[in-house]
């Protein structure tokens, strides 16, 4: 489990347009990893508006938000339509990073 003060751990996972994003192809920038359980769920679906309204404010501090569950890269894209988000949502159908994180 990563820790106060500790590197975070590189991972590579796929987005939503099933593209391969890595932890250290973003170095540079603040990131923001979010970790939830289910996409349209109703928590996970208030937290994933909150960030997407958040993210020109993030966006201006040049920090990413990035949501990170065990959905398929399938689900993220009909969730993101569907509720017009505007941040990156990984898959990690394996949970082998979420284990790690």
């Amino acid at each position: 489990m990563v820790q106060i003060d500790n590197v975070a751990l590189d991972f590579c996972l796929p987005n939503q347009d099933d593209v391969e994003i890595c932890l250290r192809d973003l170095r540079g920038k603040w990131i923001v990893l979010y970790f939830y359980p289910k996409d349209s769920t109703p928590g996970c679906t208030t937290e994933a508006c909150d960030f997407s309204d958040a993210a020109p404010d993030f966006s201006m501090l040049n920090a990413i938000i990035i949501g990170i569950s065990a959905d398929s890269t399938k689900k993220h894209r009909d969730f993101i339509e569907k509720k017009d988000l505007s941040v990156t949502l990984l898959s990690d159908e394996s949970t082998s990073m979420l284990q790690e994180y």
